[in-house]
């Protein structure tokens, strides 16, 4: 019961990574304009993602421009790309698969130890989406931060860190949570079960088959006839053949001596 508990809140942990990976994929907020300098009036701000530029003009609408070509960017860009494109795909992964595995679900009936493989499967690509997004969202931060304290670069070149990057962390963050809750919990339980049962992989066995019940037979009753009874034979001559020896002379040893008198 635990583990479900445990496996219903990895699932919607990773859920809530997956959409906040799929926000960070498609928001443009990746690099902002840095306001320092003289640019206290604030008209026009620009906004880098990794498939378009935005312009937004004071309280105005936003106006956006996909990229002409890919080459065209940077190579933090560039990979980002291709990593969250991958983290998409391994966390969307992952969280089908681990509803396979699940004990709330019926997809695997009577085996317990495919559906915690199923479950250590999907928990081991959430953990590699987390890390394509930890990826390019640090590679990300780390440039522009650099870029920033750069003395060669104007004013107007500096960027500053967006939206998207800090929605990319903790994104990482639910992603590498709900991964571990599928890996720990199902290992936790394998190894309990290992102590418990012991099976040896070599033994031999056969299953004979179940033999059907014969129905009991009635007896016939056979009778006996009867066979007459010995009686004992009894002698006047004592016996000589059985003897104890007693304290009273008997008569017979009596007369004997007063025949030999």
């Amino acid at each position: 019961m635990a583990n479900s508990a445990l496996e219903i809140v990895g699932l919607l942990v990773s859920l809530i990574g997956l959409i906040g990976a799929a926000a960070t994929t498609g928001m443009p907020m990746w690099r902002v304009t840095a306001f320092i300098g003289d640019n206290i009036i604030v008209f026009e701000t620009l906004f880098e993602g990794l498939w378009m530029n935005c312009y937004q003009q004071a309280s105005f609408r936003m106006q956006c421009k996909v990229y002409d070509s890919l080459l065209a960017l940077t190579p933090d860009l560039q990979a980002a790309r291709g990593l969250m494109c991958c983290s998409l795909a391994l966390s969307g992964l992952g969280v089908l698969i681990s509803l396979i595995g699940m004990q709330c679900t019926s997809c695997i009936q009577n085996n317990d130890r495919a559906k915690r493989l199923v479950l250590i499967i999907a928990g081991s690509m959430i953990i590699l989406g987390c890390f394509c997004v930890l990826i390019p969202v640090s590679w990300t931060g780390h440039v522009i931060i650099t870029n920033f304290y750069n003395p060669l670069l104007i004013d107007a070149q500096r960027r500053e860190l967006g939206a998207a990057l800090y929605i990319g962390w903790v994104t990482s963050a639910f992603l590498f949570a709900g991964g571990c809750i599928f890996i720990c919990c199902n290992i936790q339980s394998d190894d309990k079960d290992s102590e418990r049962y012991l099976y040896s992989k070599a033994s031999d066995y056969s299953v004979y088959p179940q033999q059907p019940l014969q129905p009991l037979q009635p007896q016939q009753l056979m009778t006996l006839p009867p066979q007459p009874r010995s009686q004992p034979m009894l002698s006047r001559y004592p016996s000589s053949i059985y003897s104890y020896q007693s304290r009273y002379p008997s008569v017979h040893s009596a007369h004997s001596g007063v025949a030999f008198l």
